[in-house]
Formats: structure tokens, C-alpha cells, sequence
């Protein structure tokens, strides 16, 4: 072997130690970056020289070393259970999301709810019983009956409210996946030209799995790697990202409540943009937790949220009409004609909506029963027993609070055990490959003496072969 060799073997360990040293200081400067995957110089060394020569001998050593590669320590299998998880996580808070803010806008039990204004109401009709012949107790009947009304129509507003903040949301998070989509193909390109060129693109790489994440969270996206390192992005089976090219989503369907309650209703769907016709068919992340959401009703009570709470208000609204009017109808005013409906509904519009005091007058509230005088209350007192009547309307308030409540709470478990889910699956992922700074630095440390070994043998090797350049022959001169 060449005498020189030995300054080669040297000046490979330099490059390679000061290469390994770049990469931990990149992993140390990207300590707190957000989806940074950690990197590793893989060293390995270089075999021995297999050429014969006439004037060197092969004594086995080696040339020295070299980094083979810079590995991205990530784990696709991790990656696929955070993203999984992800969908499952991102879908159950949107639902315990919804149904929270359902149950807030309901505000019960409070002062200020339906079922105390109910219970003022049936106290009025008692007042109106307990003293028939004053126009005063009956005035009181009718603010106090316009104010459940009125509740129960602000109740319907604000489910309206929920559903056309919901779809926008929607159509916001939609815009957000075609975007991610995008970035995903343009990341695509970029990493195989990398790649073909004999690059890393490991930090691009960590933004295109961000990015894929983030799909994840959207739209329950699943991942496919290419031999050739590109991604390929699925949603309901379908292929959102395939190599360099992204498809796009679109939102369609109802674009109003009406449209969700109406006869036939119809539904919010995400659609492929350039196939209008094809819904996607999400099965996960939080536009699919936002569709159920949006959904119609259904009779088994297991359509959309909001659509099923606004046909529950419709039913109460129907239950409290029919229910007292059934007996104000049969009642006489103190002048003796008949009272007939003391509720009504507005023509064309929803019955929680539209429900209204038809009795403008006081003098109009009819309490006597038929034969028994003027000043008769035996009806009012009959009305004001509603309030405890099985099947009643106090009754079926407050099985649809019970029963709002009991979903409300069962979907904010359901989110909270996905959460915990995914937290654990994220804990691991982040256990892989973040950096760990006392590992980075002790690496840091090998790599520098490593270094300067290397260094304190090539002087060696320099000042053996200038004494054998330089001074030899000179004995005896």
C-alpha cells in the first residue's frame, strides 16, 4: 500500500466526522421545530484496496470511512396509527363539539329556560283560576304565555344559527384540504426531483407528513408510500393526491336549514369538484363529524343533530298547542262565547318558529266550563294541571332536555377516550423521532474527538513522510 494512503485514510475521517457533526447540529437547531424527524449519519468504512502493486504491500487495513447515509428516523407504522387515530379523534370532537354548543344555547336547567317559563306560565293559569274575574291575572297569562312562544322560537333561531355556522365551517375546512392536498403533489415533486439528483429532501419530507396529518384530521385521510418516495393520499377510498397530482373537494348540497327540514330534505355532501355527482364518502376526520352534524332527521331519532333538535322543538311546539287548546276550546268567556285556540301556528313556517297567542284580549281567555256560570275557572285549573300530566308538555320538554343531555354526554366521552388515543399514539411518534439535546450532544462530543484524531494522524503521517522526503541521504554528509 501506498505511503500516502495513510494521509487519505485521515482526510476521510475529517470529512465524514465534520459531516456527522453538521447533521447533529442540524438536529440540535430543530430541537422545538413542530414535525421535525431527528437524522442520523450512518458511517461505514472503506474496504482496502484489491489492485496489486510492484512497489507496495497489502496489509489488510482499510481506506478509512466515509457516511454511507443520512437517515430520517421516522416510523411509517407509528405515522399510520397517529393518522388513524387522528381521523377517529378529529370526527368524535367535531360531533361532542356540536352537541355542546346545542346543549348551551338550550340553557336548561336556568331562570331563564323554557322549563321556567313553562312553570310561570301553568302559575299564571292557576292566578287566572284563583281569581277569574280580574283582567289583570289574564294580561299576566298572556305575557306569560308569549314568552314560552317566543323562547321556543329563539330556540329554533339558534339551531338555524349552529347549522349555517356549521356548513361554513365546512366549506372553510374543505378549502383547507384542497390546499394541504396542493402542497402535498408540489411536495411530491420536489422530493423525487431531490431524490434523482442524489440529494435528502428529509426536512421537506417532515412537512409533507405535516401536511398529511393534517388531512388526516380533515377528511380521515389514509397514506400509500411509492417506491420512488412520494406519497400518495386517500379518502374514502379514493385517491386525493396521486404522485404529482392533487384532486379537489367541494361542498354541495342544502345551503340553508329550510332545505334540511323540508320534505323532502335535502343533505350537505362533499363531492370530487371536477365529478359533482360523486360524493366522496368520508369516513373519518372532522368535515365527516361536520356532515353528521348537518345531516336531516330521521324518525328513529338518529339523523343530524340539529336537524333532530329542531324537529323535537316542532314536536313540543305541536304538544303544547294541541294540548291546551284541546281544553281552551271547550271553555266559554266571561261573556259566554267560545274561546277556541289559544295557540295558533304561522302558515308556512316551521311549527317551533311559527307558534303564537292567538288571544290578543284578555276578556278572550276563556276558563268557565259550559252551564257553570260567567265566572267559572274549572277549565283554567285544568289547563294549569298540564303541568303534571303525564304526557304533558312540561313531560316532553323535559325528555328531549334528558335526552340531549345524555347525548352530550355520551359523545363528550366517546371524544375523550379518541383524544386519549391519539394523544398516546402522538406520545410514541414523538418518542422516535424527536430530538433528544443530551443524546445530540454526546454525539456532538464523539464526532469532535473523532475529528481531531483524524487531525493528530494526518500530522503524524505529515511529518513521518517529511523526514523520508526531506532528510533522507543526508547521514554522513
Amino acid at each position: 500500500m501506498s505511503t500516502f494512503s495513510g494521509l487519505g485514510t485521515a482526510l476521510s475521517s475529517l470529512v465524514a466526522q465534520r459531516q456527522a457533526l453538521e447533521v447533529a447540529g442540524q438536529n440540535i437547531a430543530n430541537a422545538n421545530t413542530v414535525g421535525y424527524t431527528r437524522q442520523r449519519a450512518t458511517l461505514s468504512s472503506v474496504p482496502a484496496a484489491q489492485v496489486p502493486s510492484m512497489f507496495s504491500t497489502t496489509p489488510g487495513t482499510g481506506q478509512g470511512t466515509r457516511v454511507s447515509s443520512v437517515d430520517r428516523l421516522g416510523d411509517i407504522f407509528l405515522d399510520a396509527k397517529v393518522r388513524t387515530s387522528t381521523s377517529s379523534s378529529a370526527y368524535l370532537a367535531a360531533r361532542a363539539d356540536a352537541h355542546t354548543a346545542l346543549e348551551q344555547g338550550v340553557g336548561e336547567p336556568a331562570s331563564t329556560g323554557l322549563a321556567s317559563q313553562l312553570s310561570t306560565m301553568w302559575a299564571a293559569w292557576h292566578d287566572v283560576a284563583n281569581s277569574p274575574d280580574k283582567a289583570s291575572s289574564r294580561a299576566v297569562l298572556l305575557e306569560d304565555a308569549k314568552a314560552v312562544a317566543d323562547r321556543l322560537g329563539t330556540l329554533y333561531t339558534a339551531t338555524q344559527t349552529q347549522w349555517t355556522q356549521t356548513r361554513s365551517t365546512a366549506v372553510a375546512l374543505v378549502d383547507q384540504v384542497n390546499s394541504a392536498a396542493a402542497g402535498v403533489a408540489d411536495l411530491n415533486a420536489r422530493i423525487l426531483e431531490i431524490t434523482n439528483a442524489g440529494g435528502t429532501a428529509h426536512e421537506l419530507t417532515d412537512q409533507r407528513d405535516l401536511l398529511a396529518t393534517q388531512l388526516s384530521s380533515l377528511v380521515g385521510a389514509s397514506t400509500e408510500l411509492r417506491a420512488d418516495g412520494r406519497l400518495d393520499v386517500f379518502v374514502g377510498g379514493n385517491s386525493l393526491v396521486s404522485g404529482n397530482r392533487a384532486s379537489a373537494l367541494a361542498v354541495t348540497g342544502a345551503t340553508s336549514f329550510d332545505q334540511v327540514t323540508a320534505t323532502p330534505a335535502t343533505a350537505v355532501s362533499v363531492v370530487w369538484a371536477d365529478r359533482p355527482t360523486q360524493a366522496v364518502g368520508l369516513d373519518g376526520g372532522r368535515v365527516a363529524g361536520l356532515l353528521s352534524v348537518l345531516a336531516p332527521a330521521e324518525a328513529d331519532g338518529t339523523g343530524g343533530l340539529l336537524a333532530q333538535a329542531a324537529a323535537g322543538y316542532d314536536a313540543f311546539a305541536q304538544t303544547l298547542a294541541s294540548q291546551v287548546n284541546a281544553l281552551h276550546g271547550t271553555a266559554l268567556t266571561t261573556s259566554g262565547t267560545a274561546g277556541g285556540d289559544f295557540f295558533a301556528f304561522t302558515a308556512g313556517r316551521p311549527a317551533a318558529l311559527g307558534l303564537h297567542v292567538a288571544v290578543t284580549d284578555p276578556q278572550g281567555v276563556a276558563v268557565a266550563a259550559p252551564g257553570a256560570g260567567a265566572l267559572d275557572s274549572s277549565v283554567a285549573d285544568a289547563i294549569a294541571s298540564l303541568a303534571k300530566a303525564n304526557g304533558g308538555p312540561d313531560t316532553a320538554w323535559n325528555h328531549l332536555v334528558v335526552d340531549l343531555g345524555v347525548r352530550t354526554a355520551s359523545a363528550q366521552a366517546r371524544a375523550d377516550v379518541a383524544e386519549s388515543a391519539r394523544a398516546s399514539a402522538a406520545g410514541q411518534q414523538l418518542a422516535q423521532a424527536s430530538v433528544d439535546t443530551d443524546e445530540e450532544t454526546v454525539n456532538m462530543l464523539a464526532f469532535q474527538r473523532a475529528y481531531e484524531g483524524a487531525a493528530r494522524v494526518l500530522s503524524a503521517i505529515d511529518e513521518m513522510l517529511d523526514t523520508l522526503i526531506n532528510r533522507t541521504g543526508l547521514v554522513g554528509r
